[in-house]
């Protein structure tokens, strides 16, 4: 039985570096504007779930296609 209560992580968005927003030159560097991050939805951090880092720490050190050559 899986526990009900997950554990999330969070990290500062690279996009933004944390801000919420991005600085954005628009006409060749003439216009500066500032638009809302995509990433992280403005809030400046991603959300990760304790399991899909599990998933991917597994699956990085887990090659698909084993070398043989290498075991012995």
């Amino acid at each position: 039985m899986e526990n009900s209560k997950k554990v999330r992580h969070a990290a500062i968005c690279p996009d933004c570096r944390g801000n919420g927003y991005i600085k954005a030159v628009l006409d060749e560097g003439r216009e500066h504007v500032i638009i809302q991050c995509d990433t992280c939805d403005s809030e400046g951090e991603l959300y990760v779930d304790e399991s899909e880092i599990i998933e991917s720490y597994i699956n990085a050190n887990n090659p698909t296609i084993i070398d043989k050559s290498k075991l012995n």
